[in-house]
């Protein structure tokens, strides 16, 4: 299971349309989902009008897509309350810079305009390596997921209003969702106690400790959850 598996499944079952991502690049996911509204957010584009025009061919839902070539910080400041002024964001792909402030001013900015049946999923929750797990400036080489396991380990401490967990699958699937009453449901679908930590805390956090804490801390779950969570079909 891969984010497009997961976003395609909750846009067919859960009827989930209106779509934001963060962190587009080349459009490999972007270009694939089916809605006729779509909003990219990226500072970067990794793709010219001539691939718009071709992956619109593939894809009609292309036609309409909304484009901004900017700092997702920007987008959310200058051009959000109007994209968003009629139509809330139902699911959302984070997938922008993999450090942990960002990572959370972008789930708390896109929690501003989701609705409350919608759906955050976020991308690169889950390093193997501690080369993987740290600040861009402190990357060498290989995988670059960062540390945006310490934003879901602030969501989870900080945040009771939301149930956030992670899928072990595609490098970390972080799920984000408002909690509704009656959430407690069946064992089936029980999350973990959040963990108790402080900002200051979170932020001083170091590869080690997750690698020891990991189940706990992401409250890490297997693909197949999803479908139990969200009561799909597989």
């Amino acid at each position: 299971m891969n984010r497009l598996d997961v976003i395609q499944a909750l846009m067919r079952q859960k009827n989930l349309k209106n779509y934001l991502e963060i962190g587009v690049e080349n459009g490999h996911i972007f270009f694939r989902i089916k809605s006729s509204f779509k909003v990219a957010v990226d500072p970067n584009f990794m793709f010219d009008t001539s691939r718009r025009i071709g992956k619109t061919l593939i894809n009609p839902y292309n036609l309409t897509n909304q484009y901004f070539e900017k700092t997702s910080d920007d987008f959310f400041a200058q051009d959000a309350p109007s994209v968003f002024s009629q139509k809330k964001i139902q699911l959302a792909l984070v997938d922008g810079m993999h450090e942990y402030q960002f990572a959370l001013r972008d789930v708390e900015n896109t929690l501003n305009y989701m609705g409350n049946d919608g759906v955050i999923i976020m991308h690169d929750c889950n390093p193997q390596t501690q080369g993987a797990a740290g600040r861009f400036d402190d990357w060498e080489t290989g995988e670059w997921n960062g540390d945006v396991w310490k934003t879901v380990i602030h969501l989870r401490s900080q945040r009771p209003d939301l149930n956030v967990f992670v899928l072990d699958c595609d490098q970390g699937l972080g799920i984000v969702t408002r909690k509704q009453a009656g959430d407690a449901g069946p064992p089936s679908v029980a999350l973990e106690p959040a963990p108790v930590f402080a900002p200051a805390d979170i932020n001083a956090l170091t590869y080690d400790s997750l690698v020891q804490n990991r189940n706990k801390w992401l409250d890490l779950k297997p693909a197949s959850f999803f479908y139990d969570y969200f009561g799909l079909q597989k």
